[in-house]
């Protein structure tokens, strides 16, 4: 028996939250290979690696969930994750490995996210409660 997604994509097809996500993860994995090879910090790196890749893992899982509590579930989890991502890029700022510029380029980003992701859970929330 094959798995049929709650939300079925058009893999052309377009999808704010999708590809925002994945625009980020593609950002964090530069910023971890900038602090791990140029600042030489691999600590808090690791866990915004970590972090900030899962938010569109669970996105992308939430989009193929198999009901609206799985979908609403999964968006929590990337809404949770967002949320632990801008803790590390504030930790980064504040410990001097992200310049004032570079925490806001990217925690800017990482806020818009969230802000979606709020959305997107709060809604849900909504429809199932109807």
């Amino acid at each position: 028996m094959s798995a049929k997604c709650y939300k079925v994509l058009d893999m052309k097809e377009s999808n704010p939250i999708k590809d925002k996500s994945k625009a980020f993860a593609v950002r964090i994995i530069n910023l971890y290979k900038h602090l791990s090879n140029n600042k030489n910090e691999c600590i808090l790196s690791k866990q915004l690696l970590r972090s900030g890749t899962s938010i569109g893992a669970n996105v992308s899982e939430a989009l193929c969930g198999i009901s609206k509590k799985d979908f609403l579930a999964k968006m929590y989890i990337a809404f949770k994750e967002c949320v632990e991502t801008q803790y590390w890029l504030e930790l980064l700022s504040e410990t001097d490995f992200l310049s004032a510029s570079e925490f806001e380029s990217i925690n800017k980003d990482c806020e818009e996210l969230r802000k979606m992701l709020s959305s997107i859970t709060k809604s849900t929330v909504e429809s199932l409660n109807s």
